[in-house]
């Protein structure tokens, strides 16, 4: 798969996706809520939207997680609403991934990672029974064969701040200000954490997603959202978004889609 700008006159439309209606693959130690196509969970007219092909809601239960698994060729982008996730790979990075922490893992010409919930080990016994929540997106790089690379950053300041947040792009115009770098030059993912009344407004990109993973909102023209809920945006503009209750939200600005 490949990028490409967008350049054509695209229909507008708003297509709210509710939390009920997704995927999920459940096992003992994991509960897994799948946005679009993922594993087995295969619909052909869900496979992306953008440059978007995974956004993965997940529960990991303590001392369990993913074994090692390769990826190749994607930019993969964690983040952690709630305990802690111990990520390793075959590059030797290794790192503590917990709410308020951008991290970012190009998988390129190929590499093997984990993922735990190793609060048992951190934190000793009193943790042992704390879930990590957290949500993984994966867009594809701008060029297949790259050498696979790691970044982690703290930016739980930023967030307090209020507004929406880059919290990892590969647009120029977040270069000096996005927390993480992805090697996809169409597209940004911005975070933003709201108490009740708090607004943000939208990007204005031909492509957006709005994840909402924990709290209650109201989006104009739309109504209400809430945890799960997921909004895909073509050639909309942006649109202004209420908080109700405490609520985080997660939101894709893409200039491209998959091509091929």
């Amino acid at each position: 798969m490949t990028t490409k700008p967008t350049t054509q006159q695209l229909r507008p439309r708003i297509e709210v996706r509710r939390a009920a209606d997704r995927a999920a693959t459940r096992a003992g130690w994991l509960d897994s809520k799948h946005s679009f196509s993922f594993g087995r969970h295969h619909d052909p007219a869900n496979t992306h939207h953008g440059l978007l092909l995974v956004n993965n809601d997940d529960i990991v239960r303590p001392g369990t997680g993913f074994e090692t698994h390769p990826h190749q060729d994607m930019e993969i982008v964690t983040w952690v609403l709630q305990g802690s996730l111990v990520h390793q790979d075959s590059t030797g990075h290794s790192g503590v991934i917990y709410p308020g922490l951008a991290q970012r893992m190009s998988a390129g010409t190929g590499i093997l990672h984990s993922e735990k919930n190793d609060s048992w080990r951190l934190s000793g016994e009193a943790a042992h029974t704390e879930p990590v929540h957290f949500v993984q997106m994966w867009v594809v790089p701008d060029e297949p064969g790259t050498t696979p690379g790691y970044q982690q950053l703290e930016i739980e300041h930023e967030l307090l701040a209020g507004g929406l947040v880059p919290v990892a792009s590969g647009l120029d115009r977040h270069a000096d200000e996005a927390a993480i770098r992805i090697r996809n030059r169409y597209a940004a993912l911005h975070a933003a954490r709201l108490q009740p009344g708090e607004q943000v407004q939208l990007p204005d990109a031909p492509f957006l997603h709005l994840f909402v993973p924990r709290g209650d909102l109201a989006l104009e023209g739309v109504g209400p959202l809430t945890a799960g809920d997921a909004v895909r945006f073509t050639a909309t503009g942006g649109p202004r978004l209420t908080a109700v209750t405490p609520a985080e939200v997660l939101v894709w600005e893409m200039h491209a889609t998959l091509a091929g």
